[in-house]
């Protein structure tokens, strides 16, 4: 179990300036979406205006950040002996001026330490990483992007990247290492991420996790702030597939992806694989009609899934133009073909809209439809399955597709056999 110690930070202000692909690059001002935290009469609140931004949430003080964990501690009734504090932010943890303090106070408590996402960026002397580790900090996640210093530099901003790459290097040879990468097209694909892998894995990482480069609204960038290159071309989902598959053939570290995929535990959606189906066994019945209204990639996983419960009669999958179900808004939800919908339709638990906006839109052709909400996710993402065994991996799809089920059956229309 890992405690979250949340040092704060602004993307962009306390990372030393953003990376060229960084999703909040380019962000601007604007209403709040909507989402399912707002209260029933209103459209916004912290979660889907400021807080998706991440544009006020400065660097917190240290006895702020160490005196919450000490409350966790205290009041949480924790007794797992296998606790970890997890030190992240909105920011680059490296940049945290109190880094070394927090770690020195955590040490005292006893408790190992892992450094959520950095870049390394705020590591000016290599030698930090040392101090770091005398610390406790057993584990890192590290924004690589690639081990190639001048490509750090020109995409990344990173003013000292022969220092940040010492550091990584001594985080791999010292603490489990999982690195993370943003391929862009063109910048460090093909032969130079092979390479950035190849020096991860003689440094002795453990893991890296590859993530698509994202440009355009579709595909994600939800804030207003598309494209945050000009003319820059991006990988279509299934080249990105592929090339996970690649990398994760060629060497010996834990390869992820995301949108897609683990090639190890056959996320997302392990349990729509024929090897799999015996699983489907497990979940109760379909017994109403509705349409489940999800992700470009999804969809095709989850009608799979319906096929394979014999359910295709009762239930329909539309996917909406946007590769990610948690980043569906308002306005892609006017941009669907109604003829197509259900008497009862589900979206996706995260999805940022308001529940009377999203009843609003899909009945505008007149048919007074029941919106819900399904869970908020249906599989995992590449960052929490390189975690997971295979066991773990269907277990929790299928105890969220069991949810999907009892929520079709509740809202849906009841069809008589």
């Amino acid at each position: 179990m890992q405690i979250i110690a949340d040092v704060g930070g602004i993307p962009g202000k306390d990372c030393r300036g953003f990376c060229k692909y960084c999703y909040f690059r380019k962000v601007k001002d604007g209403d709040p979406f909507g989402c399912k935290l707002c209260t029933p009469g209103t459209v916004g609140c912290e979660h889907c205006g400021s807080g998706v931004r991440e544009t006020t949430n400065e660097f917190i003080p240290p006895f702020i950040v160490v005196g919450s964990v000490q409350n966790t501690l205290m009041m949480g009734g924790i007794r797992d002996q296998n606790l970890k504090i997890n030190i992240s932010g909105g920011g680059d943890v490296s940049c945290y001026p109190n880094l070394l303090e927090i770690s020195s106070a955590f040490k005292d408590m006893g408790l190992p330490i892992h450094l959520g996402y950095t870049s390394g960026k705020g590591i000016d002397d290599a030698r930090i990483a040392e101090e770091l580790i005398s610390m406790g900090v057993e584990e890192v996640t590290f924004t690589v992007f690639s081990t190639d210093a001048l490509l750090r530099k020109k995409w990344m901003s990173d003013q000292n990247p022969e220092e940040s790459l010492k550091a990584l290097r001594i985080f791999c040879e010292n603490c489990d290492v999982h690195a993370a990468s943003v391929i862009v097209p063109g910048a460090n694909d093909e032969e130079h991420l092979f390479q950035t892998c190849s020096d991860l894995e003689d440094w002795g990482a453990k893991a890296i996790i590859l993530m698509r480069f994202a440009n355009y609204e579709n595909q994600g960038l939800i804030l207003g702030n598309e494209p945050l290159i000009e003319g820059q071309k991006t990988h279509s989902l299934e080249e990105f597939a592929d090339l996970v598959d690649q990398v994760n053939k060629e060497f010996n570290l834990r390869v992820t992806g995301t949108p897609l995929c683990d090639p190890e535990n056959d996320t997302p959606f392990a349990i729509s694989k024929n090897k799999n189906r015996e699983y489907l066994d497990i979940l109760s019945e379909v017994t109403s009609e509705a349409t489940i209204l999800t992700s470009k990639v999804a969809a095709p996983y989850i009608k799979k899934i319906i096929l394979s419960l014999g359910a295709q009669d009762l239930v329909n999958v539309v996917a909406a133009n946007k590769d990610i179900g948690c980043l569906i808004t308002q306005k892609d939800l006017e941009e669907i073909d109604l003829n197509d919908l259900k008497e009862t339709v589900l979206i996706p638990g995260r999805a940022f809209v308001h529940d009377r906006k999203a009843e609003e839109v899909l009945s505008r052709d007149g048919v007074d439809r029941i919106v819900a909400r399904g869970p908020d996710k249906l599989s995992v993402d590449g960052e929490m399955s390189g975690t997971l065994s295979r066991e773990e991996v269907l277990k929790t799809e299928l105890i969220a597709f069991q949810d999907l089920i009892e929520a079709i059956n509740f809202f849906g229309v009841r069809k008589n056999n």
